[in-house]
């Protein structure tokens, strides 16, 4: 399950919506689902953060989460390489 935390901008309370954040869980764990055995807890927070980042900057559908879930999981490959 992934932390959602409001963020301060500009003086205002922002929070993602319960949409976006199930968009982030669905598009978390399809994405880990690549990983060996579901991913460790470093790859899995790498990827949460990354969504986060996107859904806080106005990307909130599933497409568009889904291409930052994969950008990061090749992200991971290639350092592990």
């Amino acid at each position: 399950m992934l932390l959602f935390l409001p963020r301060v901008q500009t003086g205002v309370m922002t929070e993602l919506s319960e949409r976006t954040k199930a968009n982030m869980d669905v598009v978390l764990e399809e994405t880990c689902r690549q990983l060996p055995h579901g991913g460790d807890h470093d790859s899995r927070r790498f990827i949460a953060e990354r969504l986060i980042e996107a859904a806080r900057s106005g990307h909130s559908t599933l497409g568009e989460l889904g291409i930052i879930a994969r950008h990061a999981l090749a992200e991971l490959a290639a350092k592990r390489s």
